[in-house]
């Protein structure tokens, strides 16, 4: 619902991108406007600046996207010490929670997924062991499965989109074989795992 009854007004300082090296700070008022639908249970809201502001920041887009970026190159320490160097002083779990909080980049279907396993958990009498699906030709993971059984590689190719079928069975004795649907050729990999083509 759309309001034009204001309640009251208050400043905001939200930091902004570093410019010749020294803190940016914006000073905007911001209005606050009572909620005209009686059975809501927020009486009074704050408007917000698209871009600029959201509820409960303290920094603009610009600032939280930079942050982000430092943080995925550098991770939490060195991206601290990176963004202290160009004016902004923040702290690592900051830098971290922001990495956390950017959307997931688009990645393309990948056409040859190659399957292998890892151990969550090693011992002498408990091993655990998983699976991971692996895009071949960027060599970057595509997702963790729980175990190694044929069924849950099935379950998770039926779930995905426009896929016709992707991988092989697992190289290890105690693994079944997955059902290979459309399999043309297969390649054994370094790691021991059984790469298909889609």
């Amino acid at each position: 619902m759309w309001s034009r009854r204001i309640h009251n007004s208050y400043p905001r300082f939200p930091a902004d991108v570093p410019s010749g090296g020294r803190r940016v700070a914006l000073c905007l008022r911001v209005r606050r406007f009572l909620c005209l639908v009686i059975s809501c249970g927020r009486r009074t809201f704050a408007e917000q600046l698209p871009g600029l502001t959201r509820r409960y920041g303290r920094r603009t887009g610009r600032l939280r996207t930079t942050l982000a970026a430092v943080g995925l190159a550098l991770a939490g320490r060195a991206g601290a010490r990176v963004a202290r160097a160009f004016g902004v002083s923040v702290s690592r779990s900051t830098v971290l929670r922001l990495v956390k909080a950017s959307p997931d980049p688009e990645i393309p279907t990948p056409r040859v997924v190659g399957v292998d396993e890892y151990a969550t958990r090693k011992g002498r009498h408990c091993r655990h062991y998983g699976t991971v699906l692996a895009d071949v030709e960027s060599r970057r993971p595509v997702d963790l499965l729980p175990d190694r059984e044929a069924s849950t590689q099935a379950a998770w190719l039926a779930k995905q989109p426009g896929w016709r079928w992707s991988a092989a069975a697992i190289g290890h004795r105690s693994s079944p074989k997955a059902p290979r649907p459309g399999h043309r050729r297969r390649c054994r990999s370094r790691t021991g795992g059984i790469f298909g083509t889609t």
